[in-house]
């Protein structure tokens, strides 16, 4: 998977970052490719975020989403590499993807994956 995915996101600042509050987006229509039947696979990506100083601006995230439908990976791949690029741009406080992909050969497959950034010391040095 390209690198270069990561450079679509966007970001803006946080108006209120002093204050804990959760942004839900849904994307109802992700599309990628599997990998081993290069059949196309939908699901639909709700991601849950407690943001810090950044927030991801929606268009570039649509933009970034739209890369994955020509490139094939497993369900679990891409949904950890979305929270593994949304971390990275924005560092948030918290993130959860969870990933619905529709039913496949009789299977229904949900990936959750969950970023909670570590708590900072505030103890003294030993």
């Amino acid at each position: 998977m390209s690198d270069h995915f990561r450079d679509i996101l966007e970001t803006f600042e946080n108006q209120f970052p002093t204050r804990d509050y959760e942004i839900e987006t849904i994307c109802p229509e992700f599309t990628s490719v599997c990998p081993k039947t290069g059949q196309p696979d939908f699901g639909t990506l709700t991601i849950t975020s407690v943001p810090d100083k950044l927030c991801y601006e929606l268009k570039s995230l649509k933009l970034y989403l739209q890369q994955f439908r020509n490139h094939g990976a497993f369900y679990e791949h891409v949904t950890n590499r979305i929270l593994d690029d949304l971390v990275a741009v924005t560092q948030p406080r918290r993130l959860k993807i969870v990933a619905a992909f529709t039913p496949r050969g009789g299977l229904r497959t949900n990936v959750t994956v969950e970023y909670v950034r570590p708590a900072r010391s505030k103890g003294r040095a030993r």
